[in-house]
């Protein structure tokens, strides 16, 4: 009897250990998923970070472009303000007589009315 209850337990402790390699591989491709889902997690959150602080430096570039258009405008419409007809003949421009191209009538067509 004693031999059969050894046995048993030899036997016992021998699918222990096979039980307990196959959690522990279990237990080891979970612990890798994790941090691979981790390094994953932390690398998207690294990125969204980076595109925002980009975005807004790249605002405050479009709005230091946009200040500057506004005062060239400004710049532009002070300056054509100034030239008018004395200006112009000033700097040697003068008035022309202008001539249109123009086509004569020919004449109208006249269609019959016919009752059918």
């Amino acid at each position: 009897m004693k031999t059969i209850a050894q046995k048993m337990k030899t036997h016992a402790m021998n699918i222990n250990v096979v039980n307990n390699n196959l959690e522990r591989q279990v237990l080891n491709l979970l612990l890798w998923t994790l941090g691979a889902l981790a390094v994953g997690y932390l690398f998207f959150l690294g990125s969204m970070v980076l595109n925002v602080v980009e975005r807004r430096s790249l605002e405050t570039g479009a709005n230091v472009l946009a200040n500057q258009v506004q005062d060239l405008e400004l710049e532009y419409l002070s300056v054509s303000n100034k030239i008018d007809l004395t200006f112009a003949k000033s700097l040697g421009f003068q008035e022309t007589k202008t001539k249109f191209a123009t086509r004569s009538f020919l004449g109208s067509l006249k269609l019959a009315k016919n009752d059918l």
